[in-house]
This record gives structure tokens, sequence and C-alpha cells, in this order.
């Protein structure tokens, strides 16, 4: 199964009994459509995400990141503190795709390119033979 989200939180290094790492992160998905009175319907999934192969990629997963992932979900159930029951998704990652950035990240390579612009600029001016 394929899931393409974003990511909602920066992802962690946890460190299990058996002292095998696994990343652990979460991402959201939406959804929209429209139902039976032409009202548009925004839906969002959020899905609990494990990642065992390799702990480097705690580096990249930042939040807001766009990501693609292969896998396999399940679901679990549980009582929370408050005596409700709860629900959610787990997807067992064995396959991340990036496709950009954090929205945040995004405005850093612009900052730097203007900041780069800046300096040729006075350079240029510097160099004039007249």
């Amino acid at each position: 199964m394929n899931i393409t989200g974003r990511l909602t939180r920066d992802a962690e290094v946890r460190t299990t009994s058996q002292q095998k790492q696994v990343v652990n992160f979460s991402v959201a998905t939406n959804d929209s459509y429209r139902n039976k009175q032409g009202e548009r319907i925004e839906q969002t999934t959020y899905f609990d995400c494990s990642y065992w192969i390799t702990p480097n990629v705690v580096k990249i997963l930042t939040k807001g990141t766009l990501v693609e992932l292969s896998g396999r979900v399940t679901a679990r159930a549980w009582t929370g503190n408050d005596g409700e029951a709860r629900a959610g998704l787990n997807f067992h990652t064995s396959q991340i795709k990036m496709h950009g950035g954090s929205r945040k990240a995004e405005t850093i390579p612009a900052t730097a390119q203007a900041e780069k612009n800046k300096v040729t600029a006075q350079e240029t001016d510097d160099d004039l033979p007249f």
C-alpha cells in the first residue's frame, strides 16, 4: 500500500528493549469529495508510522515534509487514560520517497539564493573598469 502526505511532527529514533532502533513519525493525508448536496467534504487521516531499516532518515523527516510511503497498515485499539476507547492506524513503512522539503525548509533556499545574488551584484560593481 502507498500513502502520500505531510509529516505532522519531526521524526524520532527510539531503541527497543532488544536494542533495535526504530524511527517513529506521523503523517497526515488529505482527501476531499462532494456529498449528495454538492458540498465539498474534506477529510484528514492520520497515520503513526514506523521505519526499521535505518535510523539515518530521522535527519530528513521533519515536520511539513511531503513523503510517499510504501508499506502495510495495521489498526490498533486501546483505552485512553480517561477511560475512552481509542483507535489508530499504524503504517509499517518499508520504503520512503521524498517529494520536497518542509514548508519551512523551502523558504531557506530562496533566502540563500537572494543573499548569493546580493553578494554577486556587489562584486560586479567593484570589478567595473571605470
